[in-house]
């Protein structure tokens, strides 16, 4: 076989891989919509409190967090003489 002929058939192919992933997934994605959503009874929209509303201390709780130290420094070797 010709090369040319072997890229056609795959371009081909690949062509006709993406036209029916687009036909499915036209298919399959408009499911939802052609069924309505019952609506519940008796159910109103209502809305509820979302925000509360409290006032920022005067002043931080720490002005500097310092961590204990239990451990003696450490230095990472760098294999050069120091």
């Amino acid at each position: 076989m010709d090369s040319k002929h072997v890229k056609f058939m795959l371009g081909t192919a690949g062509a006709g891989a993406v036209l029916a992933a687009g036909v499915l997934t036209f298919a399959i994605g408009d499911v939802n919509a052609a069924v309505p959503q019952p609506v519940p009874s008796g159910a109103g929209i209502t809305t509820g409190q979302t925000v509360t509303e409290t006032t920022a201390p005067p002043s931080p709780e720490t002005s500097v967090a310092v961590p204990p130290i239990t451990t003696a420094p450490y230095n990472i070797p760098t294999g050069e003489p120091q």
